[in-house]
């Protein structure tokens, strides 16, 4: 533990520095360009690169902070915003690249607010593309009631605080948008808490997790409806109860109409733009769609995220909608970290920590709580759920993020920025209040219903595979097989790997760990999973075989004997990579062992009894694997086993040679093998594994050297002829 802490407050540390060097760079190229009429443009530009270089380290280290810190990664990233910002090192540090920019409502420049934008477009494209519309089609109306109490109580409540404590009027815009802003859940954080209790399945799981789908809607159609009541007030329209529902009518009916047009020619769509190029191009050409569409919202009085959630609701039932989060993943990584960093920066501190509005975002973010816990946890009594299990329910479905920010930010750029401190305190608070109150309400031994069903809260399978790549391998397929079958797959939480897959009423929730992937069902949805993974590990060994053709024909590790006019020596940075991880301790110059096994075991040992080596059984039987699906003879009296292993830190080798030729496989390359060359590496970036081979290999083609290590009677000497030029 103490090493893990050292070791990561050096990685802090570096990150740390990087970041500030980065800045004060920044900081004086910005100030080093003189601010003429002739040159604004390219002086905004170049200012405005260097912010974005800044903010994507700013973002990634908070991200960094608070995931190692085991709490939502997103609030590292709005707290770096904060920090940066120019209410913050912009008050503190004259010259700093972020400083408040004039005649802006947002504080921030509008070119890094209009990224901002283009920022929420994307990510509220791609939750449209990930909602399960099937489910909110069809789910039970428990989970209708659930999601309607949810966003009926906290707008209300939301909204109460803001007459009552800030002294507005109903239909204030303020109001309005603090209680939209009190509507929205964010349910990653509430589904990684079920998947690590294996309660994803169960009835307060289920149950959450529809009324998340259902509460993210009618939140959109809140924000559709708050949005035409504040465009109504600044057109000079009066707005009575009357013209209220005239606005949620007319919202409701544009939203539901675009919706339904969209879902039905959604399958045309995406067959004329499936011939327009790659994934990638087409995936690009659907979020043009979508930033085409929220234009269309805006002008209708809309706002620009709802027109973007439409468009991806509407692709989320074709089969582009895997595609298009595959593919759109990278931008999401670069965008959505800039939009959380820049709503941090948008929060003015003094404001923040005015009392009034301290007071109020206090006061907001309980009654925020306590209106989802009510509204929320109350209609599920009527469907068979104790108490507690309107209480778990309830306080899964407490968390807010990135909608009620992208309110926040919608309301700051109309001028009411004193919304975005109380936003962003609501989220901060909420996020990190509801875990734990969660976890408690779990660890109570009380039923959450009437008819509690013990084996939704049970995996139904766990699958082993030998490492991370072959895991990753196995996840596709089956998420391909189970599409196949007309199965609905939706990924819940991408850091915890957490899936689900509907298809009536069968539900599976697979977990993918590292080296593993877990099945929880219903016990009748047994026989279905093992079929599914029968087929599937079918289909991926036939695609193993078909792949040991071409190597069988030509072997991915070989020794080429040098001619004279094609001999070359291995350059210097060749050389430092043997030097490195080739350690006299590590080399036997004459083994016992007499077999292919005995000898991995015999260096295995010695790898061990260097402390190189955290578990010789394990990395014995990973070696031996590798063996197997393709011998590691590679001609010339050499055989060079491999494997990527958890076992080891950083790549080692051990060396050995034999008294007598040993066949390390029937075919002509392991035949009569003296030379081992045995290579662990980690299952990680950043490891010189194939490099080391080559070099290795390189070395070996040299008949004299071969002869040389051969003839060597110490470790030293065999080292030596290894590293000779």
């Amino acid at each position: 533990m103490k090493r893990f802490i050292v070791l990561y407050y050096k990685d802090m540390k570096k990150g740390l520095l990087l970041t500030l060097l980065l800045c004060a760079a920044g900081t004086l190229f910005a100030s080093a360009v003189p601010e003429t009429k002739s040159i604004d443009m390219t002086h905004r530009m170049m200012s405005l690169a260097l912010q974005v270089g800044v903010i994507l380290f700013a973002a990634r280290l908070g991200n960094l902070l608070f995931t190692k810190l085991r709490l939502p990664s997103v609030l590292g990233e709005l707290i770096a915003g904060v920090i940066i910002g120019p209410f913050a090192l912009g008050k503190l540090w004259d010259g700093w690249i972020f400083q408040v920019f004039a005649n802006s409502p947002v504080a921030v420049s509008p070119e890094l607010y209009g990224l901002c934008t283009v920022a929420s477009i994307v990510l509220l494209f791609l939750v449209g593309a990930e909602t399960d519309l099937r489910m909110f089609m069809r789910y039970s109306a428990v989970g209708s009631l659930v999601g309607i109490g949810g966003v009926l109580a906290s707008y209300i409540t939301g909204a109460a605080v803001g007459v009552y404590v800030m002294g507005l009027s109903w239909t204030a815009p303020t109001a309005i948008l603090m209680g939209v802003m009190s509507t929205a859940t964010s349910v990653s954080i509430t589904a990684r808490i079920l998947s690590e209790r294996r309660k994803l399945d169960s009835q307060e799981g289920v149950t959450i997790l529809a009324g998340a789908v259902i509460d993210d809607v009618l939140g959109i159609i809140m924000l559709a409806i708050g949005m035409g009541m504040i465009a109504a007030q600044q057109s000079g329209e009066g707005v009575s109860w009357a013209h209220i529902c005239g606005i949620a009518f007319r919202s409701f009916g544009v939203w539901l109409g675009a919706t339904a047009i969209g879902v039905l020619i959604a399958q045309y769509v995406s067959r004329l733009l499936k011939p327009c190029g790659t994934h990638g191009e087409v995936a690009v050409l659907t979020l043009g769609l979508a930033l085409l569409v929220g234009g269309c919202f805006e002008k209708a009085h809309l706002a620009m995220i709802i027109g973007a959630y439409v468009t991806g609701l509407s692709f989320s039932r074709t089969d582009m909608g895997i595609m298009i989060q595959e593919k759109l993943h990278g931008l999401y990584q670069f965008l959505v970290p800039i939009f959380f960093v820049v709503m941090g920066m948008m929060v003015n501190i003094a404001e923040f920590l005015n009392p009034t509005v301290l007071l109020a975002g206090l006061i907001y973010t309980a009654v925020a709580v306590l209106a989802k816990v009510i509204g929320c946890g109350l209609p599920t009594l009527l469907f068979g759920f104790t108490p507690m299990g309107a209480v778990r329910v309830g306080l899964g479905m407490v968390p807010r993020g990135e909608v009620a920010l992208i309110i926040a930010g919608i309301a700051a750029a109309a001028g009411h920025t004193e919304v975005l401190g109380v936003a962003v305190l609501m989220t901060l608070l909420t996020t990190l209040v509801s875990p734990p109150l969660l976890v408690l309400a779990f660890n109570i031994k009380k039923r959450g219903h009437r008819k509690e069903e013990d084996q939704n809260s049970a995996p139904a399978a766990i699958y082993n595979f030998p490492n991370h790549a072959v895991t990753n391998n196995m996840m596709a397929r089956i998420i391909h097989t189970l599409s196949n079958e007309d199965f609905f797959t939706h990924q819940i939480d991408p850091v915890k790997g957490i899936y689900q897959a509907r298809r009536s009423d069968m539900v599976l929730t697979i977990i993918c760990g590292d080296t593993d992937i877990s099945f929880s069902a219903k016990a009748e949805a047994l026989p279905f999973v093992r079929i599914v993974m029968k087929e599937t590990i079918a289909e991926f060994e036939g695609v193993l075989d078909a792949l040991k053709s071409p190597l069988s024909e030509d072997a991915h590790l070989e020794i080429a004997e040098a001619t004279a006019e094609h001999r070359s020596k291995l350059p210097p940075d060749k050389l430092a990579v043997l030097n490195r991880h080739i350690s006299e301790k590590a080399i036997i110059h004459r083994l016992e062992a007499t077999s292919r096994d005995e000898i991995i075991r015999e260096l295995l040992q010695r790898l061990h009894t260097t402390g190189a080596l955290k578990d010789p059984k394990a990395a014995e039987e990973e070696v031996l694997r590798r063996e197997q699906i393709m011998p590691t003879g590679v001609g010339s009296g050499v055989a060079c086993p491999h494997t990527r292993t958890a076992t080891v830190d950083s790549l080692v080798c051990a060396i050995g040679i034999t008294r007598e030729p040993v066949n390390f496989s029937e075919d002509e390359e392991g035949q009569n093998c003296r030379i081992i060359i045995l290579t662990l590496t980690p299952d990680a970036p950043g490891s010189p594994y194939m490099t080391f081979i080559t070099a290795i290999l390189t070395a070996l083609r040299s008949e004299q050297t071969r002869i040389a290590i051969l003839e060597a009677d110490t470790s030293a000497t065999i080292k030596k002829a290894i590293l000779a030029p």
